[in-house]
């Protein structure tokens, strides 16, 4: 279709010309005179068709231009399908697992400028799924050479994924590759994590959820990790509160990262803080594994916190979670008989090994050896799951009420309706 159309635009040109000239001849107006004399000639002309001549003069040399360099451009148009042809191949046997043909042909076809850079970035993985390190590194220099960008995010992406991190971050921080694209962005996010610098990763998610870098499952599943982990690595109760303040309100509810700070705080000596935020994540929504953590935080508070942990009883009256922290704070606070009675009507609501455990410990604290021994051997069987063995000291009565289901009310002593 494109050389029809240059001939037919050709023969218009020529129509014109003829149209022009004919006008030219047959009028006698005044359409100025040029003169030109070349090696011993005079030439003679008007205006007009001294335009005509040299319109016409670049035409011919345009046409010839174009007839002399068709070989040269037909075998260009070949090279490049040739390329495609085996740029296509290669993809195709490198996602068929074929990886030593689909390393080839993308080798290959990596010699043509266009598709040079995306065959180079694929025969890389063609030579790590055959564990060629030789090969790997032969492909990223060559890919270097074609684009410092796609270089860098390859190199970093296998940096991350052998372990190397800090390798990875001196690749992606390079001045020859800023600014980065969104999946160098990722990978820095990645790397910087993988450094102890998550507070740093965690303040290019703005950027990264700009520019739609990572699908929203993947964003919220990193933006989650990197809060806790960013949280986990604060080196002072002021960095702690800075980084908590900055997260968003749907994050300082998110379980896990409540309990990255929590922990923190209270490794920190910081121990209203992190009674504190448990206690506002668990009003807003309950976590069994929150208020278990409640129960096991190294901190004092044990009047408050079984305070608050009653409070919740008359809401969540089943929860094991909430049964062994309530027996533990009062363990610790020397309450044996009434901790006896939370942990095992945790048991029967299917608490499991950690509610044995803790009955061990209270058992060996009261100087009773042998029911202690049986609460380990129940822990090791719960771990395991298989069945415990009952204690002598329950009696009949006592087992039907420990497993007695309590009917769950509200903030308002409302029964709560089942989801």
């Amino acid at each position: 279709m494109k050389p029809f159309r240059t001939v037919v635009m050709l023969l218009l040109l020529l129509l014109a010309g003829v149209l022009a000239a004919q006008w030219m001849a047959a009028t006698d107006r005044d359409l100025g005179e040029v003169f030109v004399r070349l090696g011993g000639y005079d030439l003679h002309t008007n205006v007009p068709r001294a335009l005509l001549s040299l319109v016409l003069v670049a035409a011919a040399l345009w046409i010839a231009w174009r007839l002399l360099s068709l070989p040269f451009r037909a075998w260009s148009r070949h090279r490049r399908k040739q390329a495609r042809a085996r740029l296509i191949d290669g993809l195709d046997a490198l996602h068929a697992g074929y990886w030593q043909k689909a390393e080839k042909l993308l080798e290959r076809a990596s010699e043509d400028a266009e598709v040079g850079t995306v065959a180079r970035a694929a025969a890389v993985r063609a030579a790590q799924a055959r564990d060629d390190d030789a090969a790997v590194q032969r492909h990223l220099l060559a890919l270097r050479e074609r684009s410092v960008q796609a270089h860098a995010i390859t190199a970093a992406q296998i940096a991350i994924d052998a372990g190397r991190p800090q390798e990875a971050l001196a690749v992606l921080d390079a001045a020859e590759v800023q600014p980065l694209p969104p999946r160098g962005l990722a990978l820095r996010a990645d790397a910087l994590a993988g450094t102890a610098r998550a507070g740093e990763a965690y303040g290019l998610l703005g950027a990264l959820k700009q520019q739609q870098a990572l699908a929203p499952a993947a964003f919220d599943a990193l933006e989650v990790r990197l809060a806790e982990q960013s949280l986990r690595e604060a080196a002072d109760p002021n960095v702690l509160a800075e980084r908590w303040e900055v997260l968003t309100k749907p994050l300082r509810l998110q379980p896990s990262v409540v309990a990255a700070y929590a922990e923190r705080a209270a490794a920190l000596r910081w121990e209203d803080a992190a009674t504190r935020s448990i206690e506002q994540a668990l009003e807003s929504r309950w976590d069994e594994n929150l208020v278990a953590l409640y129960g096991r935080l190294p901190v004092g508070k044990l009047d408050s916190r079984r305070a608050s942990a009653q409070h919740w009883l008359h809401a969540h009256p089943s929860s094991p979670a909430l049964l062994v922290t309530l027996g533990r704070l009062a363990r610790q606070q020397g309450q044996w008989t009434a901790a006896q009675e939370f942990l095992h009507r945790a048991v029967a609501q299917g608490a499991g090994a950690e509610a044995w455990e803790e009955l061990a410990i209270g058992f060996n604290e009261a100087g009773d050896t042998a029911s202690a021994q049986q609460c380990h051997a129940n822990a090791v069987r719960a771990a395991r799951g298989d069945l415990p063995v009952k204690l002598p000291v329950r009696d009949m009565r006592q087992e039907i009420h420990d497993a007695a289901v309590v009917e769950e009310r509200d903030a308002h002593g409302l029964p709560r309706l089942k989801e």
